[in-house]
């Protein structure tokens, strides 16, 4: 009998907002997968790792990269070495920050996998954008507002923002500065959030050009309704 692929989603950094349903999915898992390299991996590691005990961890060569020909070779590699223990009937649990299905590297493995016929279950995880909005105290939306998730590490920010509704700004630490730039010249007032529930935690309830960069960076652009 082949074993179930479990992606699970490990929170946005506090150990304290692992789910109870994520604690156990992991006690059933023979192995524990993530990405081999990267700080995010390391810490969704460590956010699990009383509840891991000892169970064998399956490093995954997935690399950020931009080269869309290597990264499906090695997505490709990565969904092999992984059937490689379903098919022993090992339960394999797929780590990774937050929700699984939200800017994951487990998503692109997860289709993978079903379409060679695994049985596969998504384990939901908190977001770091609700956490940045818990820790800022401010709701993304309210009565009929839209909320609109823009990975900014792109070019199309500046269009973006000009879109009705909360506009949470993800993927935005190598471009915190370019933010900054086009929010003043803008006039939008906007908050930050970084590195949520770990270690260097800072909270900005007005971004200004005094923000560290940071990779774990939440800018939320809020219209709020009186």
């Amino acid at each position: 009998m082949k074993g179930t692929l479990y992606g699970i989603g490990a929170g946005p950094g506090d150990p304290e907002l692992l789910t109870l349903k994520a604690i156990n999915t992991i006690a059933v898992c023979d192995v524990i997968a993530v990405p081999e390299s990267g700080t995010e991996n390391q810490i969704a590691l460590s956010v699990v790792n009383k509840h891991i005990d000892r169970k064998p961890v399956l490093s995954l060569d997935l690399p950020m990269t931009c080269d869309m020909f290597d990264l499906q070779k090695k997505r490709e590699l990565a969904a092999q070495a992984i059937c490689a223990e379903l098919d022993m009937g090992k339960s394999v649990g797929f780590l990774t920050l937050g929700d699984p299905m939200i800017y994951s590297t487990y998503s692109y493995l997860h289709r993978i996998i079903i379409s060679r016929g695994y049985t596969v279950e998504v384990i939901p995880g908190v977001t770091s954008f609700c956490a940045a909005a818990a820790a800022l105290g401010e709701p993304l939306c309210e009565g009929r507002q839209s909320l609109h998730i823009i990975p900014a590490l792109y070019d199309d920010t500046e269009n973006a923002l000009k879109l009705d509704g909360t506009k949470v700004l993800m993927k935005s630490g190598k471009k915190l500065d370019e933010i900054v730039d086009l929010l003043r010249k803008k006039d939008i007032s906007a908050k930050l959030a970084q590195r949520v529930g770990m270690d260097g935690e800072r909270l900005y309830q007005s971004i200004t050009t005094d923000a560290q960069t940071d990779y774990f960076s939440i800018v939320i652009v809020s219209e709020n309704e009186d």
